[in-house]
């Protein structure tokens, strides 16, 4: 079965584990934690977290304590934030489906791609990491 909306695993991996942060008993956790909880692997990982530290969303601890923590209050990081971090920049003009040339004089769509790209847009910037602070299953 297909889904209608598809994340790339990086984006995935990024907004689980920002969420699984968010969760945490202390705020904090390792990479080596992060992955296995998300049955990921620690290096891919790490690369996804190396994005989200040079955009500022996370920091890194050193020491026995140490681990990654969020670089600002929960509230204040959207879906939005961390998905273009790790895949860029969400461009709302063009064609939704990325094509240079359209094959039609006028879009089949109607622009109603546009519009639901936009409303997606607007969806993912109003949802901050704070609304994932919920208990998660047991393993």
């Amino acid at each position: 079965m297909a889904n209608l909306i598809h994340l790339s695993e990086r984006a995935s991996l990024a907004i689980h584990s920002m969420a699984l942060l968010v969760g945490s008993k202390n705020g904090r956790a390792t990479i080596r934690e992060l992955a296995d909880q998300l049955d990921a692997s620690a290096n891919h990982l790490a690369k996804v977290f190396q994005s989200l530290g040079k955009a500022g969303l996370l920091r890194s601890e050193r020491g026995p304590a140490g681990g990654y923590r969020l670089n600002r209050p929960a509230e204040k990081i959207s879906f939005l934030d961390v998905f273009e971090a790790v895949e860029g920049r969400v461009v709302l003009s063009g064609c939704p489906l990325g094509k240079e040339k359209c094959y039609f004089q006028k879009c089949v769509f109607s622009g109603q791609l546009n519009r639901i790209t936009r409303d997606l847009y607007e969806s993912m910037r109003g949802l901050n990491m704070a609304s994932f602070k919920q208990d998660r299953r047991s393993s």
